[in-house]
Parts: structure tokens; sequence; C-alpha cells
């Protein structure tokens, strides 16, 4: 093949590869740069080839300019910083979630029907939300629960000391809960759904029998704060490990082990977005939703919450999606 042959085929890859580069750094919005890493590893590749051949300067320095230009700008985009940060939170957290809007009410309904069912059940047979509970659940549901908001900051001091360890502790459980989560996806999606009805009989028990036996004041002024970013991110989580177990149950043409590598590489903004949810609903649980304010301002705070994250997935990062369409 000669030079000018060479340059004729390959010109169009190379110069939508330029338009593309141009458009990252002048950082035009409703930009599709998803095949900007393949056209990279391709002008790469046929940079090699021209020096391998002794193409002539002009087009290896043209191809190796291309290159260089090309691994600044996607080398500088894996950097983490505060314009990185603020992207994934504003834009892309919010439109992968409206994009996988199927395993958001599948994975919500996994946890809301159980929850739902447990907490009104206590009115009709006790029996089940006992069983499920046990003494020692129900005991401990009672010391912390069956007071007032005093009693309840009493026990908790008790118990954990401080407002940090608080937090720690509850940043500890809310990881383990995630972790088990998104590791379940690896079993086709079954682990996940598992750990979703477990977490939604758990909790809609725990809700119910504070009802049925304890202060329920006490309890849902503790919870309010911060379950919006605890309910909601597990359940966003649970769809970060459905994801992942598509990949094995719907490959498509792919190979099972590459199906299973490009699901888990889609799910990676669901985990590290519902993570990042839980880990604030630590946060609150352990800094604020003990504290001694009125009752009033404690469901005023959750509701307030719940309603930002109905207006934080359903209209964030719409210009970038009009922008793409």
């Amino acid at each position: 093949m000669t030079p000018g042959s060479f340059e004729k085929k390959n010109a169009p890859r190379w110069c939508e590869m330029d338009v593309l580069m141009t458009a990252v750094e002048k950082k035009q919005q409703g930009v599709d740069v998803r095949s900007l890493p393949r056209l990279f590893r391709q002008v790469c590749a046929d940079l090699a080839l021209a020096q391998h051949r002794m193409y002539g300067q002009r087009l290896v320095h043209g191809l190796n300019d291309r290159v260089i230009r090309g691994y600044k700008i996607l080398y500088r985009g894996r950097s983490v910083g505060l314009e990185t940060c603020a992207r994934f939170l504003l834009f892309t957290f919010p439109q992968v979630v409206r994009r996988e809007w199927r395993l958001f009410w599948l994975s919500n309904a996994l946890f809301w029907i159980p929850f739902f069912g447990l907490m009104v059940s206590v009115y009709f047979d006790i029996s089940w939300v006992q069983s499920i509970l046990g003494q020692e659940g129900m005991a401990s549901m009672e010391r912390m629960y069956g007071g007032d908001g005093a009693s309840q900051v009493t026990h908790l001091r008790s118990q954990f000391g401080s407002n940090f360890q608080m937090f720690a502790h509850y940043i500890q459980n809310n990881v383990g809960i995630d972790f088990r989560l998104f590791a379940g996806g690896i079993l086709a999606g079954l682990g996940t759904i598992f750990f979703l009805l477990v977490n939604g009989v758990m909790i809609g028990a725990s809700a119910g029998y504070a009802n049925y036996a304890c202060n329920p004041s006490s309890f849902w002024t503790f919870v309010s704060g911060h379950s919006s970013f605890e309910l909601l991110g597990m359940c966003v989580v649970g769809m970060a490990g459905m994801r992942m177990g598509l990949g094995l149950i719907k490959p498509g043409r792919l190979p099972r082990k590459r199906a299973l590598r490009e699901s888990t590489v889609q799910a990676m903004p669901l985990l590290f977005g519902g993570s990042l949810m839980t880990a604030l609903a630590a946060v609150i649980e352990g800094f604020w939703s003990a504290g001694e304010w009125p009752d009033a301002w404690k469901y005023g705070v959750g509701i307030f919450f719940w309603v930002l994250h109905v207006v934080y997935f359903l209209a964030l990062g719409r210009r970038g999606e009009e922008g793409a369409a």
C-alpha cells in the first residue's frame, strides 16, 4: 500500500478523531465522545504501521501529533478533580439512573413490597415480625425506641459514646450492605435480588414493630432525616448488581466473560453514586438523627431530602441528554 492510498483509506477516521478531540478541548456539550478511546487505539496502530513502512515525515508527524493530543485528553480525563466529581453528580449519575429506569423500578419493588408488607402485617398477625426479629431484636428495638427522644439519645450515647463512633458504626454497616448487593450480581443477579428482599423484610419488620410495640414518634423522627439517602442509595446499588448480572444472563453476541466485564463497567456509575448516597446517610445518621432537635424539624428535613431526591433524579442532567439526542 502506498502512502497516498494509506492516507486516503484512513483519513475519515482521523478526521472523526480530530473533531472529537476539538469538542473535548473546547468543552462542547452534547457531543458523544465514547468512541474516542477506540479511535485513539486505532491511530496508535496507524502510527506504528506508518513508521514501520517509512511513509514519510509529514504523515508520521501528523499521526504522532494526534497520538500525543489524544493521550493528553484521555489521561487528563481520568484524573479525579472537582470538575470531574461535579460533572458526575450533576450529569452522569442522574442520567444513568434514568437510562436504567427498568432496573430502578425493579430494585425498588424488590425492597418496598416486602417492606410495606411486613410493616402492615403487625396489625393482622404480629407473629411474622416476632419470628423475623427474634427476642434479641425486639428487646433492642424497645430499648432504643421504647421511650422518648431523650431516652433514645441516652441509649445511643451509652452504646457508641460519641457522634463520630455512631457514624463509624453506620458507615461500616452501610458499606457491608452495599458490598453484598453489588457482589451478589455475580450470581446472575440472584444474590442482589436476595439481599434486596432480605433488607426489605428486616427493615419493614423493624418499622412495623416500632409502630406496634414502641414509641412510633421516637422511631420515625430518628430515621426520617437519613432514610431517603440510605434506602434509595441501597436500591441504586442494587441496580448496579443487577446490571452486572445481566451481562451473564443476556450476553448477546459477546462471550460471557467480555459481556460481564462490559456490564460491570456500565454498573460503575450506579455503584459509585449509590455508595455515596449511603455514605451521606451514615453522616446524617451519626451527626443529626439522634440529636435533640424538635420533631417538626426532623420530619421537615426528611421530607425535604425525599423531595430533593425526586427532583434530582428527574431533572438534573436533562440538558446533556437533549444535546446528545
